[in-house]
């Protein structure tokens, strides 16, 4: 690629002390951008003017971790074990995922990013995976993030399968919730052992994937992560730098 695609990364909200506060995404986002080809850009929350300012900047998008979404997006109470939520990035992503949706620019959900897109597909969420799913294995690791935890198992039919070409892979897990109800358009494309959904594709759209464990954090010395970083550049590229786009007869 002789130009770089420019790289949306939406942000947390961290706050230290009374004087210290502000935006945050884990380094692991942005250099797992730069080793696969592309330029970071991180995006705090904002208006919809400067959110649509964001989208025509940017060839894609990824939808980072962090806060809990809020239940009120998809009619549930707050349920005790809920976290930290931040109204805000969630009404600021909301926004911005209905635009990737609806104009099919290419994204890659992780963890939190995987929740806000099943809930703006019309989807919920477990709040708490413990309390709220007898069934399920633990998935918040103690052990460095860049370590792997569990296995999940891949659909043969998926993009996910096209990259990996492996219908089970070790990965990270740092998370407390997940998707419950499918949201409309997802389909299902990766679940560990104990059916906790991992990935979902979006139908019909050139790279919408939402992932539920934290690639970025393997991708530094994992060269299957590293593919799957590499392929959401290549389709950012794509659609940032096409012939109409570039002008080129």
């Amino acid at each position: 690629m002789d130009k770089k695609p420019v790289i949306g990364i939406t942000c947390a909200y961290t706050k230290q002390s009374l004087n210290s506060e502000g935006v945050y995404v884990h380094q692991d986002y942005h250099r797992a951008v730069i080793q696969a080809g592309g330029i970071p850009l991180l995006l705090p929350a904002a208006d919809q003017a400067t959110l649509n300012a964001y989208f025509e900047l940017c060839d894609g998008f990824i939808l980072s971790g962090g806060e809990d979404l809020d239940p009120a997006f998809f009619g549930e109470a707050h349920h005790p074990k809920l976290g930290f939520v931040y109204h805000d990035r969630d009404a600021a992503e909301f926004y911005l995922t209905q635009l990737l949706l609806e104009q099919k620019k290419p994204f890659l959900a992780i963890c939190r990013g995987i929740q806000v897109l099943n809930v703006v597909c019309g989807g919920s969420l477990y709040q708490d995976i413990p309390s709220q799913l007898a069934a399920a294995h633990p998935h918040s690791q103690i052990t460095h993030r860049s370590n792997t935890f569990h296995p999940v198992m891949l659909t043969e039919n998926s993009k996910l399968y096209q990259i990996f070409q492996k219908t089970s892979l070790d990965v990270n897990s740092l998370h407390h919730q997940s998707i419950k109800a499918l949201g409309k358009d997802l389909e299902t494309v990766a679940v560990a052992a104990d059916g906790v959904i991992e990935a979902v594709e979006v139908q019909n759209h050139p790279f919408g994937i939402g992932v539920q464990w934290h690639p970025e954090s393997m991708a530094s010395k994992d060269v299957l992560t590293q593919q799957l970083f590499q392929s959401f550049i290549q389709a950012a590229y794509q659609n940032g730098f096409s012939a109409d786009k570039l002008h080129i007869s």
